[in-house]
């Protein structure tokens, strides 16, 4: 009895597992703890669309009223510049800064390596440093801000109604002061609305004859607006405060100000100047639908639920209303639009109905190949890694550098991972089922073997798995910050479900596993005597009377699904595992035996390596369209509008409202007021929240319109298409001189650099501007078929009025530039003197020219400067053209530079995404010739930039990580095999495997979006090569038991061809919903009986080309796995005693890092033993039996 103990202790195991088989109370405790902290942190992670990418980029915002463009970029952007150019302990990977009237931006761009608190202090420290060469009299000092993702508003509040503007602006500050009290809300930015205004229009004729200044005046209104304290005055006992009130409570009290006196005569300011408590000049519009409103864009926290924010929003809305603060409903109209909760609760819906069509899909499949127990184990493994993984979510924020929220990139890594995730639970399962026998092998003591017989090969089929995402984790710039929520839950998500496949699924078994059969099974009418199946239908009834039809029905679903499994899958599953599955062993050995015979191995092999170049070919016969991030039907569409820099806003405005017009003409039969229409809105907006996400400028540009079509979801469109609308409207956007006008879908991923974008550069910005003039002529001559219209980023024909002081003349009358400078800014932008206070509001009080005298150039020449001469101390006045004159010329709009060098940039869009490879290609033999017919001075470079060279970036960066991950692959299959030989076919297996993909696109012609190949083909790479180290190491075992090569590879291929096929129908299955688009609301299935089926969806746009590259790959690798690994171990093992005896060494095996081109030397050994009259020994081979 001791010796069988004995020999039962020492059969292998993984003491983990043994562990927790011996103690199964506590692993099933465990198992519940992790499953509800799993449960709970789903159900508390804050749900974005997007993830908040924090990216080390800072912008520099400095104001300086009165100044040129060029003014603006000598005066305050070169000294910083100069600065930032020697930060040092950050690396600074560009400058870029845009100089323009009143206005610097620069925007540092650091490598994603430095952390965004440390590259802002660096910014910061280097003003510090510029300060000294700066100017004194700065409007507004240098100002530092971190640009944040989070910073785009989520959702637009518009309200409209028969108030006048300044009503309907205090209805938005009391929406916007309980907007900002909410935990979610960083802001609410009111647009569209008028602000109030206390002008002191000022008559220059009567102010001259009265010899005041705008000083003298400023100083009359600010002495007397004035609230002094006086200090404390003791009063019996009491200390009581003394003050003096002077401050105006409305403008009345300032019309009998006493400016000045002369000689006993007060001169009010009534006398010469009209105060007119007014609105300022509209600087901003909104519209919805065509009709102003007054618009709040909501913008949230970074790392905030945005689900949870919109809805609290708009249940502040109704409850203003309801408590009377705002005026009801039908008064006061307050719509909702661009509101990005619904997209992200669809995309979010989406993808968990994907999970479970998933789930689904793969549970059937298992049950299939394993039983329905078995299926359930192996299923449950979904979940339970999941759960697992939430513990590890602060490894997961310290390797992304923030929170991680439940956004849909995090989705996908865990649809991703759903056929991966189940390959170690499968192989475990199965492999204990293979041991347990039907009962023949206790289950303890067959589970515990079985997780000690395939720990080593799944642990190293796991971290071969996990390998090529690794590389991912180092994936710099905007778009890796983007992606690296993929690996990094990918990662994770696999790891759990190592500890979930050798911990609790061993536990499951050992509970729950029972011999299988017809023999063993009970009486398909027994299930109508289970306990379960009327106490769920009793539940269920009493649910569904309560009014709780979702649980209820779900509830007598299960019933529902017991029947089928006994009356109708039991069947079906019996034939497949009796008749068929035996069938298809039985051919696949037979195929076996007969490709393992003689040369066809190495017939096999050498296929193959035609197969390649073949496949390449016919990818590029086919010619499919290529994009960078995958697109599709437009959920927005953006038309862009950008006037010449200095155009007023009401001027935008008008030229906005022709082109809104037009649109709203196009889409006339789709408005939200028609039946069916798709259109939930279009929103329009001038100078505030109407730049392109792409500019990094956020400033009021008075020149900028932007109209947002916004559609309603992807299921309510009634299978229309969105893109025709968007091609149209980009047909009628034209006819409108000297506007640039640009038409442009979302995003489908981060914010890109435009299509196209060519950077001339240069020190002189003469010569740059004309090199920039002719190259876009030459271009627009020789026009490229995709390219909407290119234009240049700056306007080089800026109309100007120059005011030339002669400055002998100013001198010798006592005046300086400055003075003249400041007296002209006075008059026509205004000076503002103090504030009106009203409650907690403040409201400047402007001191200028009335409207005819300020916005008349004769009148301003005519204008008298009135100052005291010092040398006399007597009033003098001098006539501006008495010191100056007047020219009309033509200025640059802005200066922009890059990396300290100045630049202009001809960009455009291009009317289809997949166009703009092509595109480029042609715009590089258009700036070839053009260099060749045109003398470029020696200092000025043309380069082509924008996306072209971000995705140049991208596509080293994956070639790069693709290298790493087979590096990484190599050192950890050394490690496992202890050899050289049986890695390299590991690998050769990836290098084919990529052969699927390329037929699988040839054959579909689907668009390729490089950055989801990319990603694809280094997914791939660790997924196939899993079941070729199963393979390799059972054929090991094989032979360690005294099989021969052929006999143990045979053997090998039969045995584990189910766990093969299972775990790549899995991985296939598991993605398959989102490849097709398949979506079922099953939350709607059981609530309503109405399942909402459809296909399509924003997640298969972005998510479905890296769903069809895998799962090409995969195809063709299974067939790989189980026909051509045996041929490739068989090959080796063959050539291994002949090529060392040729070639001398042992250590041939390194030959394989050659690659492909190891074959030329195992050709190389034939042909020179032919020449010698030898043959080449190849081994014995005879059939043997175990």
């Amino acid at each position: 009895m001791q010796f069988i103990e004995g020999i039962a202790a020492k059969f292998k195991q993984f003491k983990p597992t043994s562990w927790a088989i011996d103690n199964r109370t506590a692993t099933y405790i465990i198992t519940i703890l992790i499953s509800l902290y799993g449960l709970t942190k789903f159900n508390t992670l804050p749900k974005e669309q997007f993830p908040d990418i924090v990216v080390p980029t800072i912008s520099i915002n400095t104001i300086y009223f009165g100044n040129s463009p060029k003014d603006m970029e000598n005066l305050v952007t070169r000294p910083i510049e100069k600065q930032l150019k020697g930060i040092s302990g950050a690396k600074v990977k560009k400058i870029q800064s845009t100089s323009q009237q009143d206005f610097s931006l620069i925007i540092v761009e650091f490598d994603t390596d430095v952390k965004t608190e440390v590259a802002k202090q660096k910014v910061k420290d280097a003003i510090d440093k510029a300060q000294s060469d700066l100017p004194n009299d700065l409007t507004q000092q240098p100002n530092v801000q971190e640009f944040d993702f989070s910073e785009m508003p989520i959702m637009y509040v518009n309200i409209s109604g028969d108030y006048d503007g300044m009503t309907l602006k205090r209805y938005a500050d009391k929406m916007q002061d309980h907007f900002e009290e909410l935990t979610e809300i960083n802001r609410a930015d009111i647009v569209g609305a008028p602000e109030r205004e206390i002008q002191i229009n000022v008559d220059p004729y009567k102010m001259q004859a009265a010899k005041l200044s705008f000083t003298d005046i400023s100083n009359a209104i600010n002495y007397e607006n004035r609230d002094i304290s006086g200090g404390l005055v003791t009063v019996g006992e009491m200390k009581r405060g003394l003050r003096v009130k002077g401050q105006f409570a409305s403008t009345f009290d300032m019309r009998n100000i006493v400016v000045k006196n002369l000689q006993g005569g007060p001169i009010y300011l009534r006398d010469v100047a009209e105060i007119v408590d007014t609105v300022k000049e509209t600087e901003s519009f909104a519209r919805l639908d065509g009709k102003n409103v007054v618009t709040l864009n909501i913008v949230k926290r970074s790392g905030e639920n945005l689900i949870a924010a919109a809805e609290k929003i708009k249940g502040l809305v109704e409850e203003m209303q309801a408590k009377g603060e705002i005026p009801p409903s039908d008064k006061l109209k307050v719509v909702i639009t661009g509101d990005q909760s619904k997209k992200t609760a669809t995309s979010f819906n989406e993808l968990i109905n994907t999970i479970i069509i998933g789930f689904i899909l793969v549970l059937l499949v298992l049950m299939f190949f394993m039983g329905v127990n078995n299926a359930f184990f192996v299923a449950l493994s979904v979940p339970l890694s999941v759960f697992v993984a939430f513990l590890f979510l602060p490894v997961a924020d310290f390797i992304v550098g923030t929170h991680v929220t439940l956004n849909f990139i995090v989705l996908f890594a865990l649809l991703f991972g759903l056929g991966i995730i189940v390959d170690d639970a499968i192989v475990v399962i199965e492999n204990t089922h293979r041991i347990y026998n039907n009962g023949k092998v206790k289950i303890e003591r067959a589970a515990k073997e079985a997780a000690g017989e395939v720990f080593i090969p799944v642990l190293a089929g796991t971290l071969t798995t996990l390998a090529p995402f690794f590389p991912l984790l180092l994936w710099k710039g905007l778009i890796g910050k983007f992606m690296i929520y993929l690996p990094t839950m990918l990662i994770l998500t696999l790891a759990a479900s190592l500890i979930v496949a050798f911990i609790i699924n061993p536990v499951f078994a050992v509970s729950f596993m029972k011999p299988e059969g017809k023999e063993y099974e009970s009486p398909r009418k027994a299930i109508f005597k289970a306990g379960w199946f009327w106490t769920c239908i009793a539940f269920g009834v009493i649910l569904n009377f309560a009014g709780w039809h979702g649980m209820g029905n779900l509830l007598l679903f299960m019933p529902l699904v017991g029947i089928l499994e006994r009356f109708v899958l039991r069947d079906i599953i019996h034939f497949f595992q009796d008749r068929a599955l035996p069938i298809l062993m039985n051919k696949y050995e037979a195929l076996l035996k007969w490709i393992l015979q003689g040369r066809r191995p190495a017939v096999a092999l050498v296929g193959l390596f035609i197969l390649f170049p073949v496949s390449l070919l016919l990818l590029i016969a086919r010619g499919n369209k290529s994009t960078f991030f995958p697109s599709g039907d437009p959920n927005f569409v953006y038309v862009y509008i950008k006037m010449p820099i200095g155009t007023k806003t009401t001027v935008t405005d008008s030229v906005t409202t022709v082109l809104e017009k037009r649109v709203q003409k196009i889409l006339a039969n789709e408005l939200p007021t028609k039946p069916d229409g798709i259109v939930e809105s279009i929103i329009t907006n001038v100078a505030v929240s109407a730049n392109n996400p792409r500019d990094n400028n956020r400033s009021t540009q008075s020149n900028l319109g932007r109209i947002q079509v916004s559609f309603l979801e992807y299921e309510k469109r009634h299978g229309k298409s969105t893109k025709p609308f968007m091609d149209e409207i980009r047909k009628q956007m034209n006819g409108i001189p000297g506007a640039s006008i640009q038409v442009a879908q979302e995003d489908a991923g981060p914010p890109t650099d435009p299509p196209v974008n060519i950077e001339i550069t240069g020190d002189n910005f003469d010569e740059i501007s004309k090199v920039a003039y002719n190259l876009q002529n030459h271009l627009d001559t020789n026009r490229i078929a995709g390219v909407e219209e290119l234009k240049m980023d700056i306007d080089l024909q800026n109309p100007e009025i120059s005011i030339v002081v002669d400055r002998e003349k100013a001198l010798r009358e006592g005046l300086s530039t400055a003075q003249v400078g400041m007296e002209i800014r006075n008059a026509v932008f205004g000076k503002e003197a103090s504030k009106l206070k009203d409650g907690e509001d403040e409201y400047k009080i402007q001191i200028r020219y009335a409207d005819l005298q300020r916005n008349n150039i004769t009148d301003l020449m005519n204008m008298r400067i009135t100052f005291r001469d010092f040398n006399t101390m007597a009033i003098k006045q001098v006539p501006l053209n008495a010191v100056a004159t007047v020219d009309y010329t033509n200025t640059s709009g802005a200066v922009k530079r890059k990396n300290v060098k100045r630049t202009i940039q001809i960009q455009s869009n291009v009317t289809d995404p997949s166009l703009a490879g092509p595109v480029n290609v042609e715009l590089a033999k258009k700036i070839e010739d053009f260099k060749r017919k045109t003398k470029l001075p020696h200092d000025v470079t043309i380069k082509q930039t924008g996306q072209g060279e971000q995705e140049k970036e991208t596509q080293a960066f994956l070639g790069t990580a693709l290298l790493t991950a087979l590096l990484l692959i190599f050192l950890i299959l050394v490690l496992q095999f202890n050899g050289l030989s049986k890695p390299f076919i590991v690998l050769t297996e990836i290098f084919f495997s990529i052969i699927g993909v390329f037929i699988g696109y040839a054959l579909t012609g689907m668009t390729i979006a490089t950055i989801m190949l990319g990603v694809g083909i280094i997914g791939l790479a660790g997924i196939v090569i899993k079941n070729g180290i199963l393979l390799i190491e059972f054929t090991d075992e094989l032979r360690h038991r005294g099989y021969k090569i052929k006999a143990a590879a045979i053997e090998a291929g039969k045995i584990r061809i189910i766990p093969v096929m299972l775990t790549a129908l899995a991985t296939m299955l598991g993605l398959f919903p989102l490849a097709v688009g398949l979506n079922i609301d099953f939350v709607s299935l059981f609530q309503h009986l109405n399942p909402h089926i459809f296909f399509g969806g924003d997640s298969v746009v972005f998510w479905g080309p890296l769903s069809w590259t895998i799962i090409f790959g995969l195809i063709f690798s299974f067939f790989l796995t189980l026909i051509m690994v045996p041929s490739m171990y068989i090959l080796s093992e063959r050539l291994r005693r002949p090529m060392i005896r040729f070639y001398g060494t042992k250590f041939v095996a390194l030959l394989g890092f050659t690659g492909p081109f190891f074959f030329i030397l195992v050709g190389i050994m034939f042909l020179v033993k032919k020449l010698q009259g030898k043959k080449v020994w190849m081994g014995q081979l005879k059939t043997a039996t175990a």
